[in-house]
């Protein structure tokens, strides 16, 4: 790894972002004459942004090239993220960001969606890997009165699983993340078509979060080295044909030469859970729209 790079945004050539200096505790009150001097300051109510796209701009031109590892060390170690959980699946490839953030900041949160249609062996993972790398595990669980009013049946994955994924991933995690200025995630490009050109950094939807993707550029190649590298220990599913693990009802085998997200939602007109990309269910809550079993 090379010597430590400089702190991007300790240069006077480049603005820290608003929302990272809130988060590193440096002032940015006006004095009396809204001129930032030295003279009486006033306290005021800050409403901007945590990040903006020129802020997403200039991380990712700043750290264009890098290793990965070197990524994460600099933004994490300067702090340049604020307040940041890790948001993890356990799924087959998570152990590599896992074991690259615990190396950096061991008691970051990793936040796990504890949907209550986990495969039995993911559970198990998770336990292992927490175990094995120290990791800062917060279970994250849908609210039961959700879950009582919309899937009273727990059958919603099967004609609606936007929905499903609302109740089970997309709030929880929403909820959750009220308290973060960032997450780190483990998408890299090369998993499907709809990631492809994924860049390491971007903001989370309207929140003004910052999302880090440090894997982003890697290959499967790449992962497989590191795996092997780290002697990390790999998930059971993943050598019966699951490639991309989620929630048991959701995720069949892949064949050979798919895509390795092809055995999610198959059969559905549908990619992703919605913590990524939006995604909007087309039932709407009225129970009388909700089939009979």
């Amino acid at each position: 790894m090379a010597d430590n790079p400089k702190i991007p945004f300790a240069s006077s050539e480049v603005e820290m972002p608003h929302g990272q200096a809130r988060a590193m505790g440096v002032s940015t009150s006006l004095d009396t004459n809204g001129n930032g001097g030295n003279d009486r300051k006033r306290d005021r109510i800050d409403v901007a942004p945590r990040f903006t796209p020129t802020d997403v701009i200039r991380l990712n031109n700043l750290f264009r090239g890098q290793d990965a590892a070197e990524v994460v060390a600099s933004v994490i170690g300067a702090g340049l993220l604020g307040e940041t959980a890790i948001v993890s699946s356990f799924g087959a490839e998570s152990a590599v960001l896992l074991h690259l953030i615990s190396r950096v900041a061991p008691d970051m949160p990793v936040l796990f969606l504890d949907t209550g249609k986990h495969f039995p062996e993911t559970l198990a993972y998770r336990d292992e890997l927490t175990a094995r790398l120290g990791l800062n595990l917060v279970n994250l669980s849908p609210d039961p009165e959700d879950l009582a009013k919309k899937d009273a049946t727990e059958l919603r994955w099967s004609y609606d699983p936007d929905g499903c994924c609302e109740i089970r991933k997309v709030r929880p995690l929403e909820k959750a993340m009220a308290n973060f200025d960032a997450s780190i995630t483990g998408r890299k490009g090369f998993q499907s078509s709809t990631r492809t050109g994924l860049p390491r950094f971007e903001l989370d939807g309207s929140t003004g979060r910052l999302k880090f993707n440090p894997l982003a550029n890697w290959s499967r190649e790449d992962l497989d080295a590191y795996f092997e590298a780290h002697g990390l220990p790999r998930h059971p599913l993943e050598a019966e044909g699951y490639p991309s693990i989620g929630c048991s009802p959701c995720t069949s085998k892949v064949k050979p030469g798919e895509d390795p997200r092809s055995g999610r939602w198959r059969g559905w007109d549908k990619t992703e859970c919605g913590i990524h990309e939006s995604v909007v269910s087309p039932i709407d809550d009225d129970p009388a729209n909700d089939p009979a079993f």
